[in-house]
C-alpha cells in the first residue's frame, strides 16, 4: 500500500472552494479551510453531496480537454484527476501486457441479492447502509463472491465490466504468490539470500538480506516511503517508473538503479516496515530464477490459470521493467478469480495454482514483528508473503493498495470481495475501517 508520508493532497490547497473541487463532491464554499478545527471531521464523515464522477467532473472531456482538465505526471494520481486515470493507465503511461487464454475462460455464475440494505457501524458508530457506503468512498467497482458465484456486481464513475483498473499495491500480493509457485517449481527458496539470485544486490543494503525479509518486509534496509516528497526514496521510484516528471538537469534512473543506491540500518529480520520496494527486488529475483520476464510468469503461472476473462497489464520504466509494486491493472471480474483462487486454497476447480501451505502462510503472518502504526488498521493483524492479515485467529487476509483498492478473502465464509475505489487522498484510515466493517456486515448476512 502506497503511502504518501506526512503530506496530504490538501496542503496544496488554500481555500475552502478549492477542497470541495478537488473531492469531486460540489462542497464548494461549504467545505471547512483545511485544517482547521472541523476539517478532519468533515472529510471523514458523510458528505453533504455525492461524489462526482469523472465524466461529470468534465475530466479528459473534449476534442481536445481543456488544460486545467487534463491529468500531466505532477497530479494524475490526485484528485479529482485519479476517478479518470485510474480508468486509464494506458492512454498515460507505457504498459506490457499478463496475457490470459482466451478459449479458458473460467466462468462466474451469479446468483444476485440486493446487498444495499444492510447497515452496519461505521468509524464514528453511526449507522451506514452499504449503497450509502459504496456511494461516499468513491467507489469505482464492488464484486462479492459467495460460495463461488457472484451475489453482487456494481459498477461506479462510467467503469464497465471491461474496464482495467488500477491495482496500486494490490499488485504486490500478486506477486507475493507469484513467489509460492516458483518455490514449489525450487526455482527460489525464501532462506536463500537474494545475491544468489541477483548478484548486483551485494552492491546496496540487500547484501546480506534473505529472499524472506523482502517478502515479510522485515529487511533493514531503508526506504522512505513518502509521496511528494522531493529526494524521498518513494519519489525517486516513483520518477524512475515514469508515474512522476524527471527534475530539470536530471537523467532518469529506472528502477532497479534506484534500488542499488539503498543503505542497510538495521539489521534484517526484526521489525515488519511497510516499503513498497521490496516487492521491486522480489520480482527481480523472480525473473533472474526464472529467466522470464513478471508479465510472462504472471500470464504462465496466475493469469492464465485463474481463467482470468481479459489480458491484464504491468506499466513499465524505460528498460521495460514491470512497475511490480503497484503498476498492475485489471478488470474486477479478474480480481476476483484471483481472490477466488486464493479463497479455495490456492485451486481452480480440481488444479492447484498457488501451493495450499504457501496460502495458509499468507494468512498467518508473524505478529511478533507488526506493531504501530499497522495496528491502528488491523490490531489483531500481520503481513506475509506481501499479503495483509486481517485477523490471524480467524485468518482472512487481503490484498491492499492506496486510494481504496482491496481484495478481502474469508476462506471460512466462503468469501471473497473486491472494491476498487479512487479516493481523494492516498490513505483514509477511516475509509479502510468502514471497509473491513462493511465486509463483516455482509459476510453476517451471507453466513
Amino acid at each position: 500500500m502506497r503511502a504518501r508520508g506526512n503530506r496530504s493532497v490538501f496542503q496544496d490547497l488554500d481555500q475552502p472552494q478549492q477542497v470541495g473541487l478537488l473531492l469531486g463532491t460540489g462542497w464548494g464554499r461549504y467545505a471547512p479551510a483545511p485544517f482547521s478545527a472541523g476539517y478532519r471531521t468533515f472529510l471523514m464523515n458523510k458528505p453533504v453531496i455525492k461524489p462526482r464522477t469523472a465524466l461529470e467532473l468534465g475530466i479528459m472531456r473534449g476534442f481536445p480537454p481543456p488544460p486545467e482538465k487534463r491529468p500531466d505526471l505532477t497530479n494524475w494520481d490526485l484528485a479529482p484527476f485519479n476517478r479518470w486515470s485510474f480508468l486509464n493507465i494506458r492512454q498515460l503511461f507505457p504498459t506490457v501486457d499478463v496475457e490470459t487464454d482466451y478459449n479458458n475462460i473460467q466462468p462466474l455464475p451469479s446468483e444476485l441479492q440486493d446487498l444495499s440494505s444492510i447497515t452496519f457501524r461505521d468509524h464514528a458508530g453511526e449507522k451506514k447502509s452499504i449503497a450509502e457506503f459504496l456511494d461516499d468512498s468513491y467507489t469505482d467497482g464492488f464484486l462479492v463472491l459467495h460460495r463461488g458465484r457472484i451475489v453482487s456486481e456494481k459498477y461506479f464513475n462510467n467503469m464497465q465490466p471491461d474496464t482495467p483498473h488500477l491495482s496500486q499495491s494490490v499488485a504486490k500480493s500478486l506477486v507475493g504468490s507469484l513467489a509460492g509457485i516458483l518455490q514449489q517449481q525450487g526455482l527460489v527458496d525464501p532462506e536463500a539470500p537474494l545475491v544468489s539470485y541477483v548478484p548486483e544486490l551485494k552492491r546496496c543494503g540487500y547484501k546480506n538480506a534473505k529472499l524472506k525479509h523482502a517478502l515479510n518486509m522485515t529487511s533493514g534496509v531503508r526506504f522512505v516511503e513518502d509521496y511528494n516528497t522531493p529526494g524521498s526514496d518513494m519519489t525517486r521510484i516513483d520518477i524512475a517508473s515514469g508515474w512522476r516528471p524527471v527534475p530539470e538537469n536530471e537523467a532518469q534512473p529506472t528502477i532497479r538503479d534506484i534500488i542499488l543506491t539503498l543503505p542497510r540500518i538495521r539489521k534484517h529480520g526484526k521489525r515488519f516496515e511497510y516499503k513498497s520496494v521490496e516487492t521491486d527486488v522480489v520480482a527481480w529475483a523472480l525473473e533472474r530464477a526464472a529467466n522470464k520476464s513478471l508479465a510472462e510468469l504472471m500470464s504462465e503461472l496466475i493469469w492464465k490459470k485463474i481463467g482470468a476473462e481479459q489480458h491484464a497489464f504491468f506499466t513499465v520504466d524505460r528498460a521495460t521493467t514491470a512497475l511490480a509494486d503497484g503498476g498492475f491493472n485489471a478488470t474486477l471480474r479478474d480480481y476476483a478469480r484471483f481472490g477466488l483462487m486464493m479463497q479455495n486454497g490456492g485451486k481452480v476447480g480440481s488444479k492447484q495454482v498457488v501451493p495450499a501451505s504457501w496460502v495458509e502462510s499468507c494468512a498467518s503472518g508473524d505478529r511478533s514483528v507488526y506493531g504501530r502504526p499497522y495496528t491502528d488498521t488491523c490490531p489483531d493483524g500481520a503481513y506475509s508473503n506481501f499479503w495483509w492479515d486481517n485477523n490471524i485467529e480467524t485468518g482472512d487476509f487481503m490484498a491492499r493498495g492506496v486510494f481504496g483498492q482491496m481484495i478481502y478473502v474469508n476462506r471460512s465464509a466462503e468469501l471473497t470481495i473486491v472494491k476498487l475505489s479512487t479516493w481523494p487522498d492516498y490513505r483514509i484510515i477511516n475509509f479502510t475501517r468502514d471497509s473491513l466493517a462493511a465486509f463483516d456486515a455482509v459476510k453476517q448476512q451471507l453466513a
